[in-house]
Order: C-alpha cells, then structure tokens, then sequence
C-alpha cells in the first residue's frame, strides 16, 4: 500500500485583490512617495551630510523657482503627456507599442523638412498647416506598418516597433548629415532662424504657452474619445479580448490599424510642435526618450488620461530638480537621478501590492 504523499504549501503566495477601492488604492500610492522621500533624505543625510530639506527645496526651486523654469516645465509637461496620451489607446487594446520614440522622430523629421524646403514658398498660417499635416501623416503612416503586419500577418508588435525606432534614428541621422549647418559640423542648426519661418506663433512673448494650450484640448479629446465614443468601446472590448470582440461582431484587424493611425499621428503631431514650436532644429534626440518614458505614465496611470497629468508632471519635476541640485550643489547629476530612481521605484513597486496580496505559510503546515 502505498503512503499517502504530502507536499508543504508554497512558502510564498500570491492572489489577485478584488476588493479595494481607488481611495485605498491612492492612499497607498502616497505612502509610497512619503517613504521613497524618507529613504532619499536617509541617503542625502548618509552619502552628502547635507539638510535633505535644503535638497527638496532647491529641487523645487529647479521646477517652479521662476516664471520661465514654470513655463519650461508646463512644456516638457505637455509634451510628456502628449506622447503618453499617444501611446494610451494601444496599450488599452494591449498593442504593445515601443515605437512611440520613432514616430515622434518621423512627425519631427517631416515638419523640420517642410520648414527647410517650402519656407519661403508658402505664406506663414499655410506653411505651419502643411508642416502640421505633414507630421500627422507620417508618423500615423510609421504606426500603421507594424500595426498592419500584426493585423495581417501576426507578426510580434513589440520587436517591430521596437526596431522601427532604430530605423527612424537612422533615417534622421541621415537627413541632419544631409542639411548640417555650416557643413561638417553634423548639426542642422535653428531652421529659419531669420525669418521664424514654420514657428509656432507666441501668445504674448511666451513661446510655450500655445503648446500647452494645444496639448490640454488633445488631452480632453482623448479622455472623451476613450471613455465616451464608439472606437473607445472597441478598444476597450478588443484589449479585454480579441475573441469576445469578434464574436460581437468587430472586426479587430480594422481596430488595431485604426487605433495605430490615430497614435502615430498625435506622436506625429508631438514631433511638429518640438521642431516648429520648441526647439526650431532636428536632432536624432530631439525627442528625448520621451517615447519611451510616456510608456511608463501610460502604465502608472492604468490608461486614466487624467492622472497621466499627475504622473506627467512628477517624472518632469523629479527631471528638473536632480538638474538643478547637480549645479547648485556641485553634485554629479547622477546623484539627482539616484534620488528620483527611488521615488519612481517605490511608485512603480506600489502597484504590485495594490493589485496583489502576498500570503506567507505557516510554519509547518502541510497539504495533504
């Protein structure tokens, strides 16, 4: 006869939460920043000997200390989330999109070549709708290629996009060798720079302030786009899944090339205002690794267009600051980004326990 075999319980368990509600669930997020601020200020005290309140003031400071740091932040900001806003609705569908750094880079590209080869052709209001349009299309069309061999063919998104971006990075190396300014110098210098030709017009003397203004109507757009439109529904069904969405009669290939086109046109659109708004130059950096970084805000946020300004707006302030505490201080800038790693860490780690509960086995307790 044989013994009855008996096996212990896993030391360590995990099960999904069903039951906590978004009050808990923000208050857990905040204790997370409070302790990640705890642990910096330990290390600040340990590694520099210096006041950790000297350090988050000057932090601050670095953000918001003057009316043009505000407007520098309000605009890395807006641009930030812009590109956030961009990648959302694939993510939703759960196209894993890592190609929002090359469309950016395609919708800049197209704008910095209307500004260089039709400046002085159109008049100005003619010229920045063509650039505008220009970025749409191509950075829409550099989405749609992925999106349409994942459609038709099943091809892995998160390879193809992810190579896309090295192609764009190539393309515009290509083009910055093509139009440098003086020749050998592998810069393409400020385009138009004596007639502001393709330069978003100022409100007042600020150069920011429409960039914001255009990134806050995308964002209301999209929230409404998402939450209320027929296409959101879609997006919401075929993430959920892709069998379910069929069977209720969408047709999911049209969803993922429709969804697609719609991203890499607001990247798009987020390249045109970096070149024709911000910067006036194209550089293979241009974007920043913001196409990379709106990934993560997208995810912090689960998808909510609302708190992707929250999220937005402390990576950018946590940027700004680690700079200002590097110069001020004479400390190496990697030391600031030490210090916004932790608080990102601790805020992406508190995600885990917000949607899981760990369950430890009691000591000597058996399954039979």
């Amino acid at each position: 006869m044989k013994e009855n075999k008996v096996r212990k319980e896993p030391l360590i368990k995990l099960s999904r939460r069903e039951d906590i509600d978004r009050k808990h669930s923000w208050t857990y997020r905040a204790l997370a920043i409070v302790a990640a601020l705890i642990l910096d200020a330990i290390i600040i005290m340990v590694t520099v000997h210096m006041n950790p309140l000297d350090i988050y003031e000057t932090m601050f400071m670095g953000a918001f200390g003057t009316s043009r740091k505000v407007w520098i932040t309000l605009k890395d900001l807006s641009l930030l989330l812009l590109i956030s806003i961009a990648l959302t609705p694939a993510y939703k569908m759960k196209f894993w999109n890592l190609g929002g750094e090359g469309q950016v880079l395609m919708g800049a590209w197209a704008t910095a070549f209307c500004m260089l080869y039709l400046g002085d052709k159109l008049p100005h209001g003619v010229l920045l709708l063509v650039m505008f349009l220009a970025a749409i299309v191509v950075g829409a069309i550099w989405a749609m290629i992925p999106a349409v061999f994942k459609a038709k063919w099943g091809t892995n998104e998160t390879l193809f996009t992810l190579m896309m971006n090295y192609v764009a990075i190539q393309l515009i190396a290509y083009f910055v060798i093509k139009w440098e300014v003086p020749k050998g110098s592998g810069h393409v210098g400020i385009i138009n720079q004596s007639t502001q030709a393709g330069w978003l017009p100022y409100i007042g003397t600020n150069s920011y302030a429409l960039i914001v203004i255009l990134v806050a109507i995308v964002t209301v757009g999209m929230y409404v786009y998402l939450k209320y439109s027929k296409h959101g529904y879609e997006i919401s069904v075929v993430g959920e899944s892709q069998r379910t969405a069929t069977y209720v009669g969408i047709s999911v290939d049209k969803v993922i090339i429709r969804t697609l086109f719609l991203s890499g046109a607001i990247c798009g659109f987020a390249g045109w205002l970096m070149v024709s708004g911000s910067g006036h130059t194209i550089t293979t950096s241009i974007a920043g690794g913001m196409g990379f970084t709106g990934i993560m805000v997208s995810w912090l946020a689960q998808f909510n267009v609302i708190v992707m300004i929250l999220c937005s707006l402390l990576i950018v302030f946590m940027g700004h600051g680690a700079s200002e505490i590097a110069t001020s201080f004479g400390l190496n800038e990697a030391f600031g980004d030490i210090l916004t790693g932790i608080i990102i860490f601790f805020i992406i780690g508190v995600e885990f326990f917000i949607h899981y509960k760990v369950h430890t086995r009691k000591s000597g307790k058996e399954v039979a």
